[in-house]
């Protein structure tokens, strides 16, 4: 039965020590760190009060919101045939929080750093039938334990890029053990698959399933009403419309650039700005910038009674809605380092999408310019890249 090797123990203890450090300048990374405080604890208090051993548990675990939505679509269908079995959820990033809360699972919390004291706590407490992680996030020593004490661990909506850093070395040595212990493995694609066994999976355990998340974001489309209030603010009010959503300074630079441009010649065109973290000081610095490139005062959601040139959004939760508003859409992150957001809800509402030169990572992107669904801005620069978004607003 695989095992961890004692280098990539070594690490996890080390990072693990080097990390209050690195959350002092990382608040997003500091209240993930937080939250696990007592984090076993919490999974010894569920299980004792409510753990049914004569129940199958199924453990299901995404790292983030995107994950989160892959595994939703499974939990779905596994919770309609067996509403009797026992379903918990973990997470690693603090932004699936209130994704966990809305979840119909017993229990959901983070998962703790992968350290063997930890892992086996979580499976002595838990007793799971099945161990389902999402997309990529597998957790060796968790996965590895799990094997030996004969759960079988299952990959769902599994994704490898070709630049992916796992496999390459020595990173894809020391994960070898936990991609070893896979017994199924859904791949959303071929290539997929075949990375799959470069990491370890065990060919006669990959299957092509396609993409869960595919499932998961046209059920949430199909529930939302057509009089839903947040798409007024759009389309129907008849104004062609631009939906930017999970933003971050860089697209909002860009966007505000183009969006000075289109206004002189275009006035009656609108934006919707949706950042990714819609903080205060966020918020305020749009607002500034907006003014800076002589633009209408953005209105906030929370203030705004009916449709504006340019809404800022400060809530949470409402972007797949607020998609629906849009003529057209600009998804963020293309510019950064955080990495292009979901470009499928957009393209579920049957919109044409635009982002940033910086979308190589992303599958649903790379298919979504093959099928003349969405265009990719070309410059780094955001005076350039603000003109050729000018344009393109303008033509589309």
């Amino acid at each position: 039965m695989p095992s961890t090797s004692l280098t990539y123990r070594a690490a996890m203890r080390v990072g693990r020590l080097l990390l209050p450090l690195v959350a002092a300048v990382h608040p997003k990374l500091a209240r993930g760190h937080r939250a696990r405080a007592g984090v076993v604890d919490r999974f010894r208090a569920w299980a004792e009060g409510h753990r049914d051993p004569g129940r199958r548990l199924v453990w299901l675990h995404a790292p983030s919101v995107g994950e989160g939505l892959q595994a939703e679509s499974v939990l779905a269908r596994l919770r309609a045939r067996h509403p009797e079995w026992h379903f918990v959820y973990t997470h690693f990033s603090p932004s699936a929080e209130r994704l966990a809360r809305r979840l119909p699972v017993d229990f959901a919390d983070y998962l703790p750093y992968d350290l063997p004291g930890a892992a086996s706590a979580l499976l002595r407490l838990l007793r799971p039938d099945v161990l389902v992680f999402t997309k990529l996030d597998l957790w060796p020593e968790l996965a590895t334990r799990a094997a030996a004490a004969g759960v079988p661990v299952v990959l769902v909506a599994a994704t490898v890029s070709s630049g992916s850093g796992r496999l390459r070395w020595p990173t894809r040595v020391l994960l070898a053990p936990g991609y070893a212990s896979v017994r199924r493995a859904g791949a959303i694609a071929r290539a997929d698959g075949e990375r799959l066994q470069r990491l370890g999976v065990a060919p006669e355990a990959v299957e092509v399933t396609g993409d869960p998340r595919c499932d998961s974001v046209l059920e949430r489309l199909e529930g939302i009403s057509p009089d839903d209030p947040l798409l007024r603010y759009g389309r129907n009010g008849g104004a062609p419309t631009l939906v930017a959503g999970s933003t971050w300074a860089e697209d909002e630079e860009v966007l505000l650039d183009a969006f000075a441009r289109l206004h002189v010649h275009r006035p009656e065109a609108r934006l919707i700005l949706v950042p990714h973290e819609p903080t205060e000081p966020h918020l305020a610095a749009v607002e500034r910038r907006a003014q800076r490139n002589g633009l209408p005062r953005p209105v906030r959601l929370s203030a705004a009674r009916e449709p504006v040139p340019l809404l800022l959004v400060d809530r949470v939760g409402i972007l797949a809605t607020l998609y629906g508003a849009g003529t057209m859409a600009y998804v963020g992150g293309g510019f950064g380092r955080s990495g292009l957001h979901s470009v499928l809800e957009p393209a579920a509402w049957r919109i044409p999408v635009v982002f940033g030169p910086r979308w190589q990572a992303s599958r649903d992107a790379s298919l979504l310019l093959e099928a003349g669904g969405a265009e990719a801005l070309l410059e780094l620069g955001t005076t350039e890249a603000g003109e050729s978004l000018h344009r393109l607003w303008d033509d589309w």
